[in-house]
């Protein structure tokens, strides 16, 4: 082997480290400014500014399929949990408003990301759901607090029957066993908040009785 042989094939190896190296840098960026836009979204899903927040993951939603498609001829890197990462703060925004504004769920296919990534996105919406479940909590609808509750138990009943390996599921017993914590904290925050409703209706109701006004006066 000559000398220039060497040389001509490790420039041909090097131009293409230098592409993928290009694609990278573009992918660390872009997936940056998803995150980013997927984070305003939900921000903008608990201020009930929904039309914000579709505006918002409709411009991550076009950075993301641009990305995708480059990264077609990069898998290293499309594959990587910093993308994959993106995807999921993508869909967990979309599931996010979905549930909050009680429209129809979109799945996997509809947003592009890997199933894997879907199902832990879901199970990191049910934080989001708590956050709303506190919000409506303080505006006394326990009702609307008891069926986001009912939706994220059944979100949970379904991702704690899910069993396969963390390498098939990107570490999706972590997320389910998130979760269950997160569950468990807001159904006693509503259980006491329902208790607390209800002696509040009885202490007017016995002021009502016998006549008294709020501050136990005789009217």
């Amino acid at each position: 082997m000559q000398p220039n042989e060497i040389t001509r094939i490790t420039e041909r190896v090097l131009s293409r480290l230098d592409l993928l190296n290009s694609a990278r840098e573009r992918a660390l960026a872009e997936t940056r400014q998803i995150t980013r836009l997927s984070a305003n979204a939900v921000r903008a899903v608990h201020r009930g500014e929904f039309a914000e927040a579709e505006a918002l993951l409709e411009e991550a939603r076009r950075i993301k399929d641009a990305l995708t498609a480059h990264l077609a001829e990069y898998p290293s890197i499309y594959w990587s949990g910093y993308v994959q990462d993106a995807h999921k703060e993508f869909a967990e925004a979309h599931l996010t408003l979905a549930l909050v504004a009680g429209r129809p769920l979109p799945g996997p296919e509809a947003l592009q990301v890997e199933d894997a990534v879907y199902l832990n996105a879901l199970g990191e919406a049910c934080g989001e759901l708590r956050r709303h479940i506190l919000d409506v909590i303080r505006g006394g609808d326990l009702e609307r607090a008891e069926a986001i509750l009912a939706v994220m138990d059944e979100i949970y009943g379904v991702l704690v029957q899910v069993d396969y390996p963390d390498a098939v599921t990107n570490g999706l017993r972590r997320t389910t066993d998130m979760v269950r914590g997160v569950l468990e904290r807001t159904r006693g925050d509503l259980t006491l908040a329902v208790e607390h409703q209800k002696l509040s209706d009885a202490l007017a109701r016995a002021r009502r009785a016998f006549g008294l006004t709020e501050a136990g006066q005789a009217s």
